[in-house]
């Protein structure tokens, strides 16, 4: 009888074993999936919040066990064309379904050139996204036509190894100035060069100093134009001179961007600052100078993803079609993540290659300093906002303050004739606005 009921046990436990062992095994996969449906952050558009120097966008917790449909900053639901061609290559490798939970080594994903263009045709061939491009503005239509292209030539590169600078340097360049002009902006490349862009050795505002750099950034109008051969000349002279063989329009500005990355990758290893800027602000230069030598020294914020500037949160896409930032909704739904404004913008080297390897994985935007908000959230970084950029000019009377322009850093909007008067100015009036700070106080951030 004994042995009877061994007999029966032994063959229970062979039963019923397998079958407990896979029940603890669906309640640890149930617990599991409800974990991270908890920690899933769900965006909500316009719930910004501010954290040090940062800028973060923040959700609601998601407490149930459903399967999740995140959201990013633009809206996954809907037919707007761009975000259906991102979604397309988000949804696969999941980088930004949300911001908690972006994958680390997403920038160090081998994205071939084949997955955009496929995404490209798959959306476009839909009846909708046909009818929505027939119907959308040409600068719309002529951009989304070449938006999957980014092999375009150099037509010239500058002589020097990163743009001009002295051939006796002594130590690597504190910063690169990459100027974004247009083949007939002569006049305005030239102040630069014989004001705040001049290359070579600076001295800083504190009695310290550093190796300054200079590269302009041009597409094309023509190149078999007397303006074409001009520019030869003029690159032949100043070496400065960094032209692709694209259209140079408003809304390829993208493209400079991420020509540049790729350029800078490759031949400005030893640059540990970037300002990439208009060819119409003027710059604080030696005040720029002492500001970054003292982030070096601070350590405020790690220089892979360090970019600072005018910060703009929570803008909404223009919906004018007067505007030259018109952006259609059948194109575009959703908010602006958070961006620098793209007329004076300081990064370093180190995040410049970041951003290079992370873009091969996001579809191109027609504002360009809104894509580069795109890819620094893809990045999980964040702009820090200085309020001696002013990208937006002086408020009110400020300007007419005394010391005025040696509490800023950068000003848009300027001439090259006011830029000559206000450089000398800065120079004359050196000794006595020598301890006048910088500006000072932060905003909350303003819209597009």
């Amino acid at each position: 009888m004994a042995r009877c009921h061994c007999h029966w046990r032994n063959v229970c436990i062979c039963l019923c074993s397998p079958c407990i062992l896979l029940a603890l095994l669906m309640f640890y996969i149930t617990i599991m999936v409800c974990m991270d449906m908890t920690t899933t952050v769900e965006w909500t558009p316009g719930e910004i919040s501010q954290s040090k120097n940062h800028f973060v966008a923040t959700g609601r917790w998601k407490k149930n066990c459903k399967v999740p449909t995140p959201e990013t900053f633009w809206k996954q639901h809907g037919d707007a064309f761009w975000n259906r061609l991102q979604l397309q290559i988000d949804s696969r490798f999941k980088p930004i379904l949300h911001l908690k939970n972006i994958p680390r080594d997403f920038e160090n994903i081998n994205f071939h050139d084949s997955l955009l263009r496929d995404s490209f045709s798959d959306v476009l061939d839909t009846n909708r996204s046909r009818k929505n491009f027939e119907e959308s503005p040409e600068t719309i239509q002529l951009f989304v036509n070449h938006m999957q292209k980014r092999d375009y030539s150099t037509i010239i590169q500058p002589k020097g190894v990163c743009g001009a600078g002295v051939e006796n340097q002594k130590e690597p360049p504190l910063i690169l100035m990459a100027i974004k002009t247009t083949m007939l902006n002569f006049k305005n490349r030239q102040v630069i060069r014989q004001t705040w862009g001049k290359e070579g050795w600076v001295a800083g505002h504190n009695g310290s100093g550093a190796y300054v750099r200079r590269v302009f950034l041009l597409g094309t109008e023509d190149t078999e134009s007397l303006a074409q051969e001009l520019l030869h000349l003029e690159s032949d002279r100043y070496r400065d001179i960094l032209q692709w063989d694209f259209m140079d329009t408003f809304f390829n500005l993208t493209l400079k961007d991420v020509l540049f990355w790729k350029w800078f990758s490759h031949h400005c290893n030893g640059s540990q600052f970037v300002l990439k800027g208009d060819d119409d602000v003027l710059v604080n230069t030696p005040k720029l100078i002492t500001y970054l030598q003292g982030e070096l020294l601070n350590k405020s914020q790690t220089l892979n993803e360090f970019m600072v500037g005018d910060v703009i949160v929570s803008a909404a896409p223009i919906r004018d079609r007067g505007s030259k930032y018109f952006i259609p909704e059948s194109f575009y739904k959703g908010l602006y993540p958070t961006y620098a404004g793209g007329g004076g913008v300081v990064y370093s080297g180190l995040l410049i290659k970041r951003l290079h390897r992370v873009s091969k994985g996001i579809h191109l935007f027609p504002i360009d300093d809104v894509y580069v908000g795109m890819c620094m959230l893809h990045l999980n970084a964040y702009p820090i906002h200085n309020p001696a950029f002013l990208t937006f000019g002086f408020s009110g009377k400020e300007e007419q303050e005394p010391c005025a322009y040696h509490k800023i850093l950068l000003v848009h909007k300027r001439s090259p004739e006011q830029m000559v008067v206000l450089w000398k100015d800065l120079k004359k009036t050196k000794r006595q606005c020598w301890d006048v700070p910088l500006r000072d106080g932060r905003k909350k951030g303003k819209k597009q």
